[in-house]
Order: C-alpha cells, then structure tokens, then sequence
C-alpha cells in the first residue's frame, strides 16, 4: 500500500506519479496504449480514482504490467 495515496476518492496526477514511479511523458503514452487507466475529467482537471491506482499497483508488483 502505497503512503502517498488516500485510502479512497480521487487523485491528480503529480500523486499519481509520486505512487507510480515514471515520468509524465511515459504515464500519457501508457494510458493512451491502455496500460495505465484513463482519467476521469472534471472540466479542464483530470483524475484518478484512487481504485484504479492501487489495481495497478498491485498488477505491477506481480509482474502484470
């Protein structure tokens, strides 16, 4: 479990890096290619649900990802 995430809700991206070690470039191609999860958009914000984080994080600490 990863301390820089909330244990529910939604989160921005700079968390989402900060949980999730790679650099922005490579985070916007992975979701473009459908690795990483879409976010949600709230006007001109993007989210992730904290939920869709911690899947993947669970996912790339088996060897999924």
């Amino acid at each position: 479990m990863s301390p820089t995430l909330p244990t529910e809700g939604y989160v921005r991206l700079p968390q989402v890096l900060k949980a999730i070690p790679v650099s922005r470039t490579t985070w916007w191609r992975g979701v473009k290619a459908g690795k990483y999860p879409a976010p949600v958009k709230h006007g001109r914000c993007r989210f992730w649900r904290v939920a869709d984080i911690r899947d993947l994080i669970d996912r790339l600490s088996e060897g999924e990802g």
